[in-house]
């Protein structure tokens, strides 16, 4: 037997007993018929409450049954019972299984036929037609609306489960997908930051291979360099592993309040950087923070790798609502600018922000990326 069986039972005890019960004393008034009470109306009493405890598993049956033996019992001339009072349970057990029509349709038999019956026995029309008739057809319509009412509160509640098991799984969808996009995030990050950092080691490599002999100096200078862009780098790879690890989260380490020193290891390599900031900077949301921080740092490894300039300048420019980002450099330009997959990608997360990024060039006057980002991020 399953859980909701077992919770079942005392109701059906309680049903079956309260139907026995109220027969039987009816049989034991003995209000008329033709015979009197004995053991086989009694008995009748007792099967009318046993059919309750099938009526879960064969509702239908339970009620065809009922409504049988009553018919039966009037026909052999025992002491009347009612008619509403004995199918009651019975006509509510159909109508919560959901056979509504069937319950509706035995009723309307079930009184039919007994009405039939008593008229032409002779009873009086007049109490029959206008106050029994009318008490029990309240009655099996009441038995009938508790049983469709106790049926769609089950499946009103069944509905709500099956709703709130699907909003949990769509909030673990949502979860993973926020996820995957935080790791995404983090291999660009990850990205960008390296490839800003090889970018360096890569120039001052090549200053340390021709100053090694001719200008011992520089070479040291430049090897100094390339082991504080190591190290950078190794810093920001412990980051992202603590960002990964970490439960309590950090702050990340691409941020603007660290672009002081990514000039610095810019301007080690040879490349003058400006960088100015116009307006009253405000606090930013970690996530624009970030980005515009590695918009710059984008920028610039685009400068050391294939500008061939002299002279970068940053500008930040903190507006109402939105922080303005611009990098510039007097290199070689392109007619047809092709920056990689990096500047590609913050483009994509300054969309996701509800920002933008522009990148252009003029041949001979150098590039220009330009961001605009809102220093809100809607929730």
């Amino acid at each position: 037997m399953d859980e909701g069986n077992r919770r079942g039972v005392p109701i059906d005890v309680t049903l079956g007993v309260a139907t026995s019960v109220v027969v039987a004393v009816a049989i034991a008034m003995d209000l008329g018929g033709a015979r009197g009470p004995d053991a086989v109306a009694y008995v009748f009493a007792l099967c009318l409450g046993a059919l309750m405890f099938v009526r879960r598993r064969f509702p239908v049956l339970a009620l065809a049954a009922t409504a049988a033996g009553l018919l039966a019992y009037y026909a052999a001339g025992y002491p009347p019972v009612g008619l509403a009072l004995p199918v009651a349970a019975a006509l509510y057990s159909a109508a919560e299984a959901g056979k509504l029509a069937f319950s509706a349709g035995v009723a309307a038999a079930l009184v039919a036929i007994s009405t039939t019956f008593r008229l032409v026995q002779g009873e009086d029309p007049g109490y029959l037609l206008g106050f029994e008739l009318a008490s029990t057809v309240g009655l099996m319509l009441g038995a009938i609306a508790l049983g469709a009412t106790v049926r769609a509160t089950r499946l009103l509640r069944a509905e709500q489960r099956r709703t709130e098991e699907r909003a949990v799984a769509d909030r673990e969808r949502e979860a993973e997908r926020r996820v995957g996009q935080e790791r995404l995030r983090i291999a660009r990050d990850l990205h960008d930051a390296l490839g800003h950092t090889i970018a360096v080691v890569a120039v001052q490599t090549s200053v340390a291979t021709e100053a090694l002999d001719d200008d011992p100096a520089a070479a040291r200078a430049a090897l100094t360099t390339i082991r504080a862009a190591s190290d950078e780098a190794v810093r920001e790879l412990r980051t992202t592993l603590g960002l990964l690890t970490d439960a309590e989260g950090r702050g990340p380490a691409g941020s603007l309040r660290n672009l002081g020193a990514l000039v610095a290891a810019t301007a080690d390599t040879g490349l003058r950087v400006d960088m100015r900031t116009e307006g009253e900077p405000v606090l930013l949301p970690v996530v624009v923070d970030t980005t515009a921080y590695r918009i710059v740092q984008e920028a610039l490894t685009n400068c050391l790798r294939h500008a061939r300039a002299q002279r970068a300048e940053v500008l930040l420019r903190y507006e109402s609502g939105r922080l303005e980002v611009s990098v510039t450099d007097d290199g070689a330009g392109a007619a047809s600018p092709r920056p990689g997959r990096g500047l590609a990608g913050m483009r994509e997360r300054a969309a996701l922000l509800g920002g933008r990024v522009e990148i252009g060039s003029r041949p001979g006057a150098g590039f220009r990326v330009s961001a605009s980002l809102p220093v809100e991020v809607g929730r």
